[in-house]
């Protein structure tokens, strides 16, 4: 660990004492133990989000769309669709409409990482997702002190916790940190992809991005739904902000969504329906069995790069597995919309 490091870290834990914050300590306290118990690291694979710039802000990136997607495409999707609606209901400057809809049209015909529009920049970037893990392939588990919904619900279409994400500041030594987080960060500047299992692009992309986008940041904690699969834990649903969402994504899914999805006959679709209300009396259950099928709730933690110039964006190695198209009907300067045929 290099002395500048090594001073962060310090810095990290004077802060934690001069705030004099019981609840601080006992969450350091937890990443201490999830440290011992769970010592190893388990690499989920590549995440994309959409970051901004914008001078009136400030020179802070900060996050727009949340780090979770699989393909750098779907950021890019998500992109053209808010900068459409910001065209079509956020101003009446026709100047304003039209640079908006150009950084739509680049988008619809151009795999880019990056627009400018109105003098803001635009940037799909890219995380990695990790798990903690221990020597026998356990993932680790959600912590006490992870947070949780105000109000715990089970219902079906009720809302979910809004993804912490969003309009996070992309800061490499946020002083509210602890130490365990600055050491973290400080052990993965040298973190990239290696073994066979990896293509040689990738890891030559990987090892590339240690010197260009040497800093680290940590996203806010996520939970998945992993499944147990022969070659290891494979992801099943949607990552969620709280360990109580991703319970809730597995109760919905079992009861519900794949009976609809896979059209289960009526035996099977009440196999999983029982399985779904007994996971649901456990309330706080991390591991779930139905069908000789298992799965669990784990932590995930997101690390993303920054470089000089910002974080960092897809790598040429990451796959699309398709490319832009035309998502939204034809936008007019005075702001009417013409539905093509």
């Amino acid at each position: 660990m290099t002395h500048d490091w090594q001073q962060q870290i310090h810095a990290l834990h004077e802060e934690l004492i001069r705030r004099d914050d019981p609840a601080a300590w006992v969450r350091e306290a937890d990443a201490v133990d999830a440290s011992l118990l769970y010592p190893g690291f388990a690499l989920r694979g590549p995440v994309f989000g959409v970051a901004v710039q914008e001078p009136a802000v400030g020179p802070e990136w900060r996050v727009l769309k949340p780090v979770v997607n699989g393909m750098p495409q779907m950021c890019r999707d998500s992109l053209n669709t808010y900068l459409w609606f910001r065209a079509k209901d956020d101003t009446d400057d026709p100047a304003v409409r039209r640079e908006l809809l150009a950084a739509v049209r680049v988008l619809e015909r151009e795999s880019v990482n990056e627009v400018e529009a109105c003098g803001v920049r635009y940037r799909i970037v890219r995380g990695d997702e990790i798990s903690r893990c221990d020597g026998n392939d356990r993932l680790e588990p959600p912590r006490p002190t992870d947070p949780e919904p105000a109000e715990r619900t089970w219902e079906r279409r009720a809302a979910h916790t809004p993804s912490p994400d969003l309009g996070l500041v992309l800061d490499p030594a946020p002083k509210d940190d602890g130490p365990m987080a600055g050491a973290l960060r400080a052990g993965l500047r040298g973190f990239a992809y290696r073994g066979v299992r990896f293509p040689a692009d990738v890891r030559r992309d990987s090892e590339g991005a240690v010197y260009s986008h040497p800093q680290i940041v940590l996203l806010p904690v996520c939970f998945s739904v992993v499944e147990r699969e022969r070659t290891g834990w494979e992801p099943a649903l949607a990552l969620q902000a709280t360990p109580h969402d991703a319970r809730r994504v597995l109760y919905d899914a079992m009861g519900e969504m794949w009976p609809l999805l896979y059209q289960f006959d009526d035996e099977k679709k009440a196999v999983y329906e029982k399985a779904a209300e007994e996971f649901r009396a456990l309330e706080r259950a991390d591991e779930a069995h139905v069908a000789g099928r298992t799965f669990r709730v784990c932590r995930v933690e997101r690390v993303l790069r920054m470089g000089p110039d910002g974080p960092e964006t897809p790598r040429p190695s990451d796959v699309d597995e398709y490319g832009p198209m035309r998502i939204h009907p034809t936008l007019l300067d005075d702001g009417t919309v013409i539905h093509d045929e």
